[in-house]
């Protein structure tokens, strides 16, 4: 499986901005996706995860009701909507994906095979 990530940019607080990863590979629409973000001199953190059916999405506390990740397996891709973006939001976007089963460790970066290049979100106050 291959990922790209796109639509990040330069946003003001506030404002929203919706990433996309494009996967490539036929077990996307089986694996559990995930978003990272890394800000400058932070270690890459959770911020939400979905598994193949969307069923379950857990998202990190930092973006509990802001941000919202959701998939589309017929396009092979996934997103996450920002909205309410704060200047803490702003880092380096990375999706994700792991083959295996749904499991508690959604939130652990060992568990993800596969990683896109990730796209740049800035935030003005």
């Amino acid at each position: 499986v291959q990922l790209q990530a796109s639509g990040g940019g330069a946003v003001q607080a506030g404002d929203s901005l919706r990433l996309s990863c494009a996967a490539s590979g036929s077990i996307f629409g089986r694996s559990t996706m995930a978003w990272f973000r890394q800000a400058p001199g932070k270690e890459r953190e959770f911020v939400a995860a979905i598994n193949w059916s969307g069923v379950h999405r857990p998202t990190a506390d930092s973006v509990k009701g802001r941000f919202t990740i959701s998939r589309d397996n017929a396009k092979n891709s996934g997103y996450l909507q920002m909205n309410s973006l704060k200047p803490e939001d702003a880092a380096v976007y990375y999706c994700a994906a792991d083959s295996g089963p749904w499991s508690l460790r959604y939130g652990s970066r060992s568990r993800y095979d596969y990683w896109g290049q990730g796209t740049q979100v800035t935030v003005s106050s």
